[in-house]
C-alpha cells in the first residue's frame, strides 16, 4: 500500500484538524474558499436574504470552477486538493465532464494520420469504465461524510478524479499521436520493453494518484486497496477488450496519385459474373489417394499495388512450389477487373464453398493467404472505390471454413495487428501465422514497397528453399527483425506469430516429403 504523504502546515486547507484560518492568513492567501460568496449570493433571495425554505449556505459549500480545475490538477501531481468541504454544482460537474471528454476526443483525432471518420460506437464503447469508477467511489467513500473541512462526497471525488487523471491521459495521447505520425522517440520505437515500461508507469501513476486523492477524503486503507484493485481491473479490461477508437481512417479519401479507377457499369458487373463462373469451373477435382493442396489468396485493398504484387506472388508460389491443384485469387485493383474476381466478403465465402466442393475436405490441405492493411480491431481494410466493400474479420473467415467442412488449413495473414487472428482461427487441424502480434504494426505495405516484409521473407524467400511452413517461418522471423531495424520502424518489432495444431503436423510432414521427392 502506498502511504499518503504527511501533510505539512503549508499543505493544509481548512480541515477538521485546524479549523478556519486566521484573518491574517485569509487576507494573505484567500484561496478557492474566498470565492464562496458568489454562490451564496446566487442562492439568496432579493436583497441578499435567504430564499424561503432554503438552508443557509455553508461558507465552504461552493467554490468557482477555476478552483476545481486547479485543485483537480494538483491532485494529479499527488498534492492535496484545497477544496475544504466544498461540493461542485451540477453545472460545474457537467462542464468538467464535457471538457475532459472533449479534450480526449480532440487528441484522439490526431492519432489518425490522414482523413478520419467519427465512430460513435468506438467512442461510446469504452465509457463503461466511467460508470464502474463511479460505483467504486460510491462504495469506497465513507458514509456519513467526515465532519469539518475534509473533502467528502462522490461528486467532489469524481470531479477531482477526472481532472487528476488528465495529465496521464494527455501524455498517453501524445505518445499515440507520435506513434501514428512516425515521430515516436527512438528509444520507445526500437525497444518494445521500454514502450511497455512507459505504459505501466503511466498506469502506476494513475493508481498512486487515486490512493492519494481518496486518502484526503478520509478513506480507510483497506478500502483504498480495494479501490486500487478495482481501478487496475478496469484499466486492464478496457485495454484488452475495448480497443475501439472514436476516429477511424477514412480510406475513401486516401488518394493514390496516377492510379486508375474502377468504373462501375452494367458491363463491369456482367463481366465479373462471367469471370467468376469461368474461374470456379476451371478448378480441378482432387486426386484420390493424394494429399492435394488448394489455395485461396485474398487481397481486398485496391489503393496500393503492393497487395497486387504480393498476392500474385503467393498464388504463383502455391502453384509452382506446392503443386496446388487449384488456386482462387480474389483481388481488388482497378487494373485487374477483367482478370480477377473481386475480393469481397461475399466472394470469400463463395470461394471457400467452391473449393470445398472440389477438395477431399478430410484429407486435402487448403492454404489461405490474406494481405491488406490491418486495424487494432483486427479487421482487414478493404477498398475498391467506387465499389463499396466491407471489411473482413477473423470470425467471419473461421465461420466460413467451419461451414464448408474443410478440415486441414494453413492460414497466413499479412497485416498490421494480425496477431489478433491467431486465437479465433487456431485449432488442432490448423496452422496460423501472422505478420505481427496483436499490438504491433507490420511493415512494408507502403505504395513503394515491392512486397511486405512478411510476404517477402516467408513466402518469396524461405518457402522457395523448403516445403515446411514451420521452418520457413522460423527462418524468416530474424530476417524480418533485422530489416525492420534497418528501415527504422518506429513502433518496435512487429513480432510475427505462429500457432500449429497437433493434428495437422502429420499431414504437413507427409506433404513435405512428397514435394521434396518431386523434381
Amino acid at each position: 500500500m502506498i502511504r499518503p504523504m504527511e501533510i505539512t502546515d503549508s499543505d493544509k486547507g481548512i480541515g477538521p484538524e485546524t479549523g478556519p484560518a486566521s484573518d491574517a492568513e485569509a487576507a494573505a492567501d484567500p484561496g478557492p474558499a474566498a470565492a464562496h460568496h458568489t454562490d451564496t449570493a446566487a442562492d439568496a433571495g432579493p436583497g441578499g436574504e435567504t430564499a424561503p425554505g432554503a438552508e443557509p449556505a455553508s461558507p465552504l459549500q461552493r467554490i468557482p470552477l477555476s478552483a476545481w480545475l486547479r485543485e483537480g490538477l494538483r491532485a494529479g501531481f499527488l498534492l492535496r486538493p484545497r477544496v475544504g468541504a466544498a461540493q461542485p454544482t451540477r453545472t460545474q460537474l457537467l462542464l468538467v465532464l464535457l471538457g475532459v471528454l472533449g479534450l480526449q476526443l480532440m487528441l484522439a483525432r490526431f492519432e489518425i494520420d490522414g482523413p478520419a471518420l467519427f465512430d460513435l460506437r468506438g467512442w461510446l464503447a469504452p465509457q463503461w469504465s466511467t460508470a464502474v469508477v463511479l460505483l467504486l467511489a460510491w462504495w469506497v467513500l465513507p458514509s456519513p461524510a467526515p465532519a469539518g473541512g475534509t473533502p467528502a462526497g462522490v461528486p467532489a471525488w469524481f470531479t477531482l478524479w477526472m481532472l487528476a487523471a488528465l495529465p496521464v491521459t494527455v501524455v498517453a495521447s501524445l505518445l499515440a499521436i507520435a506513434d501514428a505520425h512516425r515521430a515516436m522517440p527512438r528509444l520507445l520505437a526500437a525497444n518494445a520493453w521500454a514502450a511497455w515500461g512507459v505504459y505501466f508507469l503511466l498506469i502506476a501513476w494513475l493508481l498512486v494518484a487515486a490512493v492519494r486523492l481518496t486518502s484526503f477524503f478520509g478513506v480507510a486503507r483497506v478500502r483504498q486497496a480495494i479501490l486500487v484493485l478495482g481501478l487496475a481491473a478496469v484499466f486492464g479490461v478496457d485495454a484488452w477488450q475495448f480497443t475501439d477508437r472514436p476516429w477511424q481512417l477514412d480510406t475513401s479519401k486516401v488518394e493514390a496519385p496516377d492510379t486508375p479507377r474502377l468504373e462501375l457499369s452494367q458491363q463491369t458487373f456482367e463481366n465479373q459474373q462471367a469471370l467468376w463462373r469461368k474461374t470456379v469451373d476451371a478448378l480441378p477435382a482432387q486426386r484420390p489417394g493424394v494429399t492435394d493442396v488448394y489455395g485461396l489468396v485474398f487481397a481486398p485493398y485496391a489503393r496500393e499495388d503492393v497487395f497486387l504484387r504480393e498476392s500474385s506472388m503467393v498464388a504463383g508460389l502455391l502453384k509452382d512450389r506446392f503443386d496446388a491443384r487449384g488456386v482462387l485469387h480474389l483481388l481488388n485493383n482497378p487494373a485487374t477487373t477483367q482478370t480477377h474476381p473481386w475480393a469481397t466478403p461475399q466472394n470469400l465465402e463463395r470461394a471457400i464453398e467452391a473449393l470445398a466442393g472440389r477438395m477431399d475436405r478430410e484429407n486435402d490441405l487448403l492454404v489461405v493467404y490474406m494481405t491488406s492493411h490491418g486495424a487494432s480491431d483486427f479487421k482487414l481494410a478493404a477498398s475498391h472505390w467506387p465499389l463499396s466493400v466491407e471489411t473482413v474479420s477473423p470470425g467471419e473467415l473461421r465461420a466460413a471454413l467451419d461451414k464448408a467442412g474443410i478440415r486441414h488449413r494453413v492460414i497466413a495473414i499479412s497485416a498490421c495487428y494480425s496477431g489478433g487472428w491467431i486465437e479465433p482461427l487456431a485449432s488442432e487441424t490448423t496452422l496460423v501465422m501472422t505478420a505481427a502480434d496483436a499490438i504491433h504494426t507490420s511493415y512494408g505495405c507502403g505504395r513503394l514497397s515491392p512486397l511486405t516484409f512478411f510476404g517477402r521473407a516467408v513466402f518469396d524467400e524461405q518457402l522457395r528453399k523448403t516445403h515446411s511452413f514451420e521452418k520457413a517461418f522460423a527462418a524468416a522471423v530474424p530476417l524480418i527483425r533485422q530489416r525492420e531495424i534497418e528501415a527504422g520502424k518506429q513502433d518496435g518489432f512487429s513480432n510475427p506469430q505462429i500457432s500449429i495444431g497437433e493434428q495437422i503436423k502429420p499431414l504437413l510432414q507427409s506433404l513435405e516429403q512428397r514435394l521434396d521427392a518431386t523434381p
